[in-house]
């Protein structure tokens, strides 16, 4: 918004602001946040920062070297649509004081390095990427996980589960939720009022809709940007989403998998490479008229998939939703037009006239986890099958769903559960490293982090295990 810490000073005076927000990412991903009086905000807080307890927040420092520092970044500012006095919110990033540098563990500091990586290489000097993130909107959410009454409930005015207690009849059944038109789909106004909102703070949006699941399953398709201000993009979106449910007294999750038996939530990531303002994945005489430089790059997500889904999919929830059946992709595997596959190549539009818009959709991601380190890693992953020259297995053009029990063991799949993801990303983790994009201080933080997430739920006795085991 602003190109400078003296042009955000004005804007502040002349439009009234009275306060100053300064927004950043803890490691797994949460929007954390303080707030100063705009008397304060001159252009010396702009250009040195806030300091902050970094011990406090998840993922950072210890006790012993607390003292962090927030530098804000003018140019991500917008006025916050929500806010009951005139607020300034800022994204920034976290410096460490004592070492005079960037903090390694800033997840958009990981985000900014993966993209100076990529100019230095050579192979392009921009990349482009566009989620599609899908969530669920709920009337109410419970839950309890006390060692002697463990369990959770969910009300929704959509949810099929209602259908015998009457009412208007329009409930949408498990499976059937994409596309109905109102007053089936009871969310068309609450979607439009969140798109407005996540307009406000400066997100492009190019549709919404209901998605497949009952229950308020949705989907906002926002504009593709470059890597770490789509990242700055996810976070405004989990923002404005959440808050427009909350006004309208309604609750919105971003869990992977919150209903069981029906399609979970997922953040397919469209991504593409350029270079000189020109498109490199596109050729008109490549499979489904990719480039061999964007099959390189498909192969290296194939590649590095297992240990990719440490990051892109980073709880216990994700592996819910990563289960044939259900439109959401476990074969490692390539192909044109076919949402089975984990890598689909958009066909809507073909032909040189349309090579800008050629793009690879990279269909494991889910939005729990942190986008800053999700579109780093895939980034990471597509530049080392480019630099080693990989090849992807041979594309697969049919329901991979429905493959013969001989043809589906010839192809790898993502793990089953994150702590084999995890075990993934402690053997392949290499190609993080290159540039000093991710460090081993991070990846280790991380892996502990999950491990412990992992536990926890391994450790609790769950309700089916009552209707299983209980009689034996």
């Amino acid at each position: 918004m602003f190109k400078d810490a003296k042009e955000a000073v004005k804007f502040i005076k002349e439009k009234g602001i009275a306060y100053v927000d300064l927004r950043f990412s803890d490691l797994p991903g949460r929007w954390q946040h303080f707030t100063v009086p705009a008397h304060e905000a001159d252009e010396n807080f702009f250009k040195l920062g806030a300091g902050f307890d970094g011990s406090s927040i998840q993922g950072f420092q210890a006790i012993n070297e607390s003292d962090m520092l927030l530098l804000p970044d003018v140019s991500t500012a917008f006025v916050d649509p929500f806010a009951e006095h005139p607020t300034l919110v800022v994204i920034a990033d976290v410096y460490d004081p004592v070492e005079k540098k960037f903090y390694d563990k800033d997840p958009r500091g990981v985000a900014k390095r993966a993209e100076e990586y990529l100019k230095k290489t050579g192979i392009a000097d921009v990349s482009y990427w566009g989620p599609e993130i899908e969530f669920f909107i709920f009337d109410q959410v419970g839950f309890s996980i006390e060692p002697h009454n463990s369990g959770f409930w969910i009300e929704s005015e959509e949810g099929h589960w209602h259908s015998y207690e009457g009412g208007d009849g329009l409930w949408i059944r498990p499976k059937e939720g994409y596309f109905p038109a109102p007053p089936v789909d009871k969310y068309q106004d609450l979607r439009s009022e969140m798109v407005k909102n996540l307009e406000a703070t400066g997100v492009k949006v190019e549709l919404h809709h209901h998605e497949v699941a009952t229950a308020g399953q949705a989907e906002i398709d926002i504009r593709f940007d470059t890597l770490t201000k789509t990242g700055d993009n996810v976070f405004k979106y989990k923002y404005a989403v959440r808050q427009t449910a909350a006004r309208a007294g309604k609750t919105v999750t971003f869990m992977p998998k919150p209903l069981f038996g029906d399609n979970g939530s997922g953040m397919h990531t469209h991504q593409s490479l350029w270079k000189n303002g020109e498109p490199l994945f596109y050729d008109e005489k490549g499979y489904a008229e990719l480039s061999k430089l964007a099959m390189h790059y498909a192969a290296g997500l194939l590649a590095h998939g297992p240990a990719l889904a440490a990051i892109t999919n980073p709880t216990v929830n994700s592996y819910r939703r990563l289960v044939p059946g259900y439109e959401a992709p476990v074969n490692l595997i390539i192909s044109r037009r076919n949402r089975s596959a984990i890598i689909r190549i958009p066909m809507y539009f073909t032909g040189p006239k349309f090579k800008k818009s050629k793009r690879i959709e990279y269909r494991a991601p889910d939005p729990s986890g942190n986008p800053y380190l999700t579109f780093a890693a895939m980034l990471m992953a597509g530049l080392d099958g480019i630099r080693r020259e990989l090849e992807p297995p041979k594309p697969v053009d049919k329901n991979l769903y429905a493959l013969s029990a001989r043809e589906a063991r010839r192809i790898k799949t993502l793990p089953k559960s994150l702590d084999e993801a995890l075990d993934a990303l402690e053997k392949d983790h290499d190609f993080l490293l290159e540039g000093g994009v991710f460090t081993e201080a991070l990846l280790e933080e991380w892996i502990a982090m999950k491990r412990e997430e992992a536990a926890q739920v391994r450790l609790r006795t769950t309700p089916i295990e009552f209707q299983m085991y209980y009689d034996l």
